[in-house]
C-alpha cells in the first residue's frame, strides 16, 4: 500500500509539473509521439500536440526539446494550429530526428492564444538509445541518399572527434568534419557529407587529445542515387580548375514567385559540376539559402503558412542541417507579436489594418534576402520587409493617392530565435528615417516598383482599392554584414553593415551589440544631390569612369573584418541609359558588363580604394556575390547573364588577381549553369568550412 501511495503521489507531482493549472482557459489535451520511447539514434519521431481554448482563438502552438543533462531550447517557434470538431486545436506536426547523442530528452509544447496571452504546456520524457554494440562505429543510412549518420563510441573528456571519409578508389583526397567536444560516456554522432552519389567510401574517426591524433576502426558506407523525380541543374565546364584547392562549389537558387511550382533543389557541387549534396524540401515550397554555417549546415528562408491562411511566400526562417532536419524555425506570425512586444511601431501584422489603409500604417511581411549567424554569443541577423502608407505624391508618385512604400528592418534574434532587438529604416526614434541622408522623399535612382503578384517582390498587404496601383520598392536591402571591429571610434561591440540594392548605397548602423542607438552612422555610394560630395571619397587609383558600384549584391568584409570590402558590382544604374540611369547605350565592355571589386575602407579617412575590379565578361541585371579566399584569389557568382537566344546562364569563377586593374581577369576555372534563380554561391574546402563573411 505504501509503495502504491508513492507511485501515485510521484503520478500527481509529475502531472502538476506537467499539466496546466485548472483555471487556465487553454489546456493541453494530448502531446504524442509517432513511435514510443525508446528509439535508437537514426530514427524519427512525428509529435502530434492538440489543446483547447475557452476563447475564440487561434492557438498557436511551440515545440521544444531538451537533450541529456540540457536546457530546453526552442525549434519551432509558435504556429498557428488548425480547428477541429469538439473545438480542439490540432498544432501542425513537429518532425524530430534522432540526430544527437543517445540519453533521456525532453520534448514540450507550448499552446498559446495570443488574443488572450493565456498559455499552457506540457512536457513528455523520451529516450533515445544507441545503436553501438562493441568498439566499433556505425554508419547509418538517412533520408538524403548523399548524407550519413556516422555514430562513433565515447571518447575521453578534454578531447575531440571528428571523422575523416574518402572515396575507396580514392580518387578525391579525404574529408574531415568539424571537430566535436568528446562525450566520455555517451555516443558522438556526424553528418558526413560531400559525397558523390552511386559510391562507395571509407569512414573513420580521429581523436585529439593535448595535440595527439589517433585514428578509430575504420568502416564502409555507399551512398544511393540521386532521386530521379528532383529537377538537379546540369552544369558544364567553360574553363577547367587549375587546382584543387577549394574544391567545394555551394549554389543557393531561389524560388522568387509567389506562386507554387517545381524549382531547383539548393546543391553543392565539385568543380566540375558534379553534385555531392543538395537540400530539396518539396516541389512546390521554395528554400533559399542565405548562408552557410560553421560545421555544416544553413540558414534558409522558405515558403509555407505561417499564421496568414493560404500565404507561403517568405513566410519561414529556417537552420538546417547537412540532412536537411529542422535545427530551429520562426516564422513571420511569431515575430510580429514578438516585434509588437518590443514596440516596435511598425512591426505588427498586415492584418489588423484596416482597407484602404490610412496614411501612416505600418506592417511587416516577410523574410528576404539574407540572415547571418556570426553576430556574438550565437545570435542571428535577419533582413524583413516593411510596407507603410504615405501621403499622394510621395516619391514623385503621380496617381493622387497614397503612396505604398516599401522598406526594411533588421532584426536580431537570439539563441531560441526570439527578437532581442530590430532597426526600422521608417523609425526616426531608431535612427532609421531620422538619418538626414536617407530621407523617404530619396527615391531609388532607378525607380522600381512592385505590383501584388511581382517576382521578386516580398508579399504586399496594403496595395488595393484607395492605394496607388504600384509599391516603391524603396531600398531593396538584400546583404548583411557584422562588422565586429569598429573603426568609426564606438567604444564597445560590433555594428551592422547592410547594402540597399536599389539606392545604389551600403550603410552602417549602430548596433554595438545590442546596446547602440540605431542610428545611421554613415552611406557610402555616389554622391547624389543630398549628398554632393558623398559620405566617403573614392581614390580612383585606376582613373576609372565609373567608380562607384550600383545595385550591388553580398557586400561583406573578408578576413572577419579586416580584410577588404568584397562587392559583386551588377552595375544597374551606371548601365541604364538616361533619364533614371547613367549609362549611354554605346559603353564599352567594361562599363556594360557587371563587375567583382574588392575595396579598402578607412572609416578615420572616410576613403574608399580599390584592391581589385574585374570585368567579369558578362552584365548580371540581379543577383551575384563576391567572396576573397584564403589563397588570394576572388570568387565570384555572375547569376543572370542572358545568353544567345534569350537563354539564362549563370557562371562561377574564381580569379587569380595578376593584374587587380579593370580587366577580364585570368580564370582558375569557369563553371556555368542554365537557370534563371542562381541567387548566390560559395567556394570552400569543404561543407565544414564555409566563409565567415
Amino acid at each position: 500500500m505504501k509503495m502504491l501511495k508513492k507511485t501515485l503521489l510521484s503520478l500527481l507531482t509529475l502531472l502538476a509539473l506537467v499539466s496546466a493549472p485548472a483555471f487556465a482557459t487553454v489546456t493541453i489535451v494530448s502531446l504524442t509521439p509517432s513511435a514510443k520511447s525508446p528509439l535508437p539514434i537514426g530514427g524519427a519521431v512525428i509529435w502530434s500536440a492538440t489543446a483547447r481554448d475557452s476563447n475564440a482563438g487561434p492557438l498557436t502552438f511551440q515545440f521544444n526539446v531538451a537533450p541529456p543533462n540540457g536546457p530546453l531550447a526552442t525549434v519551432i517557434d509558435f504556429n498557428v494550429g488548425k480547428l477541429s470538431g469538439g473545438g480542439v486545436w490540432h498544432a501542425l506536426q513537429f518532425n524530430w530526428p534522432l540526430t544527437g547523442t543517445d540519453g533521456v530528452y525532453q520534448v514540450q509544447v507550448v499552446a498559446k492564444d495570443f488574443t488572450s496571452g493565456e498559455s499552457s504546456s506540457q512536457t513528455v520524457s523520451y529516450a533515445v538509445t544507441s545503436p553501438l554494440t562493441g568498439a566499433d562505429p556505425v554508419v547509418l543510412t538517412t533520408r538524403n541518399p548523399l548524407v550519413a549518420l556516422f555514430v562513433a563510441p565515447p571518447c575521453p573528456a578534454g578531447s575531440t572527434m571528428a571523422v575523416s571519409f574518402q572515396p575507396q578508389s580514392a580518387s578525391v583526397p579525404a574529408t574531415t568534419t568539424n571537430w566535436a567536444n568528446c562525450l566520455p560516456s555517451s555516443a558522438m554522432t556526424f553528418q558526413i557529407a560531400g559525397m558523390y552519389p552511386s559510391t562507395s567510401y571509407t569512414m573513420y574517426p580521429q581523436v585529439s587529445t593535448g595535440g595527439n591524433s589517433a585514428n578509430g576502426p575504420t568502416v564502409s558506407f555507399s551512398t544511393g542515387a540521386l532521386p530521379a523525380d528532383v529537377p538537379f541543374p546540369a552544369f558544364s565546364v567553360v574553363t577547367p580548375a587549375a587546382d584543387n584547392t577549394y574544391p567545394v562549389i555551394l549554389h543557393t537558387f531561389a524560388h522568387f514567385g509567389l506562386k507554387e511550382g517545381a524549382y531547383y533543389p539548393n546543391v553543392a557541387t565539385d568543380l566540375a559540376g558534379n553534385v555531392i549534396w543538395y537540400y530539396y524540401p518539396d516541389d512546390q515550397n521554395g528554400a533559399m539559402l542565405t548562408r552557410p554555417l560553421q560545421g555544416g549546415g544553413t540558414i534558409t528562408i522558405q515558403n509555407d503558412l505561417a499564421w496568414v491562411p493560404k500565404l507561403k511566400h517568405a513566410q519561414l526562417l529556417r537552420q538546417i542541417d547537412l540532412e536537411g532536419n529542422i535545427v530551429r524555425e520562426t516564422n513571420m506570425g511569431a515575430i510580429q507579436q514578438e516585434l509588437v512586444a518590443l514596440g516596435a511601431v511598425d512591426g505588427g501584422p498586415c492584418a489588423a489594418i484596416p482597407s484602404p489603409a490610412p496614411v501612416g500604417a505600418a506592417c511587416t511581411g516577410g523574410f528576404h534576402h539574407d540572415a547571418i549567424q556570426s553576430l556574438p554569443n550565437g545570435y542571428t541577423a535577419a533582413l524583413i520587409s516593411i510596407e507603410k502608407i504615405f501621403p499622394p505624391g510621395t516619391q514623385g508618385d503621380k496617381s493622387g493617392l497614397p503612396v505604398d512604400i516599401v522598406g526594411d528592418m533588421i532584426i536580431v534574434l537570439d539563441t531560441n530565435w526570439q527578437v532581442v532587438w530590430y532597426w526600422d529604416v521608417f523609425d526616426p526614434a531608431g535612427g532609421g528615417n531620422g538619418y538626414p541622408k536617407l530621407p523617404v522623399s530619396r527615391t531609388a535612382p532607378l525607380g522600381e516598383t512592385c505590383s501584388a503578384e511581382q517576382s521578386s517582390c516580398p508579399p504586399l498587404f496594403l496595395l488595393g482599392h484607395g492605394i496607388a496601383p504600384l509599391a516603391h520598392d524603396w531600398l531593396h536591402a538584400n546583404a548583411l554584414y557584422y562588422w565586429p571591429a569598429p573603426g568609426d571610434g564606438n567604444a564597445t561591440g560590433g555594428d551592422i553593415v547592410w547594402s540597399s540594392r536599389h539606392q545604389d548605397s551600403i550603410m552602417k548602423v549602430d548596433y554595438r551589440d545590442g546596446t547602440g542607438t540605431g542610428n545611421m552612422l554613415w552611406r557610402m555610394g555616389p554622391p547624389d544631390d543630398l549628398t554632393p560630395a558623398g559620405d566617403f571619397v573614392f581614390v580612383n587609383t585606376w582613373n576609372d569612369p565609373w567608380v562607384w558600384f550600383s545595385h550591388q549584391h553580398e557586400v561583406g568584409m573578408e578576413n572577419g573584418g579586416a580584410g577588404p570590402m568584397t562587392i559583386f558590382d551588377n552595375g544597374n544604374t551606371r548601365l541604364s541609359p538616361p533619364p533614371l540611369g547613367l549609362g549611354k547605350g554605346n559603353c564599352k565592355p567594361y562599363d556594360c558588363d557587371s563587375r567583382g571589386i574588392a575595396l579598402t575602407v578607412d572609416e578615420s579617412a572616410l576613403t574608399v580604394t580599390p584592391v581589385v575590379s574585374f570585368d567579369l565578361g558578362y552584365y548580371s541585371p540581379a543577383m551575384g556575390s563576391a567572396q576573397l579566399l584564403a589563397d588570394g584569389n576572388y570568387f565570384f557568382q555572375n547569376p543572370l547573364v542572358i545568353a544567345t537566344g534569350q537563354a539564362v546562364v549563370s557562371y562561377s569563377v574564381e580569379i587569380a588577381p595578376t593584374n587587380p586593374a579593370p580587366q577580364v581577369g585570368p580564370a582558375n576555372f569557369l563553371l556555368d549553369v542554365a537557370s534563371p534563380e542562381h541567387y548566390r554561391g560559395w567556394l570552400m574546402p569543404s561543407l565544414y568550412d564555409p566563409p565567415t563573411t
